[in-house]
């Protein structure tokens, strides 16, 4: 499994209902599930973003697919990360030379 960063914010829509967001994060959470993916960690932040998720796809269109159809109900807007974990790090490094 792949892992992304989803950076996220509220639209005018999204936090004119906020009420229904934890709703909304059960929702992307089961349609991730259904894409084979999963929620490892989310967090409601402050500063320039207003929440990040740290998710697992099996690939990257699963990715775009899944955070297409999150845009798509207008609540949020992404800005999606492709994470590399430690040890792919080390390696990516260390192929330098």
């Amino acid at each position: 499994m792949t892992t992304y960063i989803v950076l996220i914010n509220w639209t005018d829509q999204g936090v004119k209902n906020v009420r229904d967001s934890p709703k909304r994060l059960d929702a992307a959470k089961k349609l991730l599930g259904e894409m084979a993916g999963s929620f490892k960690d989310f967090y409601l932040t402050m500063g320039d973003y207003d929440m990040v998720a740290v998710c697992e796809a099996p690939d990257d269109a699963v990715a775009a697919r899944f955070t297409l159809a999150l845009g798509m109900q207008g609540n949020v807007r992404t800005r999606t990360l492709k994470a590399f974990p430690e040890t792919a790090y080390r390696e990516i490094i260390n192929s330098l030379g």
